[in-house]
């Protein structure tokens, strides 16, 4: 009797963002059947633009859903029967969140609430990751934050992700459940937001580099970030739900630069100087700033064997490239 070949499946909520693209073209590669919940917006529809962008929407089975209507989790789960959940959504823009404190309590905190729920109710043995942040630690209180390092939320979206984080620590302990936290450093690609600060600047160089715009506007270029490249990063979420034992881990570079440093990489890969565009707006400064953050991976890298292997420089570049494209495809359209 031929037996088919088992085929693991995958859900992931928040598949139209940057992780969520990547990881589904990363789990694709590993020969998964991924299934990714989106939201749709009266305005923009599904969003799928990161998906195509990867080449990988054709290969996903998309759902529509809501990370705040656990009716619709409850369904998608029952439909596609996963084996793992990523929970990726989230709003997940740190300066939206003051403007619109209780959505992003809603969204990014009761969210992860709702699909670890789910799952209990449900009886799903799926293992379970969920996104936490490095936003968590805030006002540092070790130079080096590790999973030990106590947090200090400077911002109503750092709240609601440490609630997530908190929750699902809960849920394993309470539930035995697979429930794994990724507590991720800032990473970047050239699927960012335009409203991330790494986005902002590769944009805006391009625009400058085409003629389409001659400055660009930032607020506190001396705050220094941990940056790695997403795909990196959604390796490290998957190798935690191969683990026997659920964790929770930081996954970083263990470096930190300032925004300057990364401004300078641009605009150099450009050749543009920064003097010549660079406009400091004092209305771009964060309320509760967050003035440095450095991941210590040691954990991941023992646990997980995992590593960071593409360079700030790097990112970087490929971002402005990648940007500089777009807008002549624009430009030629």
């Amino acid at each position: 009797m031929n037996l088919e070949a088992w085929v693991p499946r995958a859900l992931i909520t928040g598949i139209t963002g940057q992780d969520g693209a990547y990881l589904a073209e990363f789990l694709l590669g590993k020969g998964y059947e991924v299934w990714g919940m989106a939201r749709r917006s009266s305005t923009g529809g599904l969003h799928l633009d990161r998906l195509e962008w990867l080449g990988v929407l054709d290969r996903v089975n998309i759902v529509e859903g809501d990370i705040a209507d656990m009716s619709s989790i409850m369904r998608i789960i029952s439909e596609c029967q996963p084996h793992e959940v990523y929970n990726l959504a989230a709003q997940s823009f740190v300066a939206t969140s003051w403007q619109q404190p209780h959505l992003t309590a809603d969204v990014t905190g009761v969210g992860v609430l709702n699909v670890l729920e789910a799952l209990r109710i449900l009886k799903s043995e799926a293992r379970f990751y969920q996104a936490s942040s490095s936003e968590m630690f805030g006002l540092i209180q070790h130079q080096e934050q590790s999973e030990t390092t106590p947090f200090y939320p400077r911002s109503p979206y750092a709240v609601a992700k440490l609630y997530g984080h908190w929750i699902t620590v809960n849920y394993r302990e309470s539930f035995g459940m697979h429930a794994s936290s990724g507590i991720l450093f800032n990473h970047e690609s050239p699927l960012r937001g335009e409203e991330f600060v790494t986005r902002k600047v590769t944009a805006g160089v391009a625009k400058i580099k085409l003629g389409l715009e001659k400055e660009i506007r930032l607020g506190n270029i001396h705050a220094k970030r941990d940056w790695g490249h997403a795909r990196d990063y959604v390796r490290a979420m998957w190798l935690m739900l191969q683990q026997e034992t659920a964790d929770d881990y930081v996954v970083a570079t263990g470096r930190t630069w300032t925004v300057e440093h990364m401004l300078n990489i641009a605009f150099d890969h450009a050749g543009l100087k920064v003097a010549d565009h660079l406009v400091i707006d004092p209305a771009l400064f964060r309320p509760a700033e967050v003035d440095v953050l450095l991941g210590k991976p040691d954990k991941a890298i023992a646990n997980l064997g995992w590593k960071p292997t593409i360079s700030l420089e790097a990112m970087i570049c490929e971002m402005v490239d990648a940007d500089i494209a777009r807008l002549k495809r624009r430009m030629r359209a």
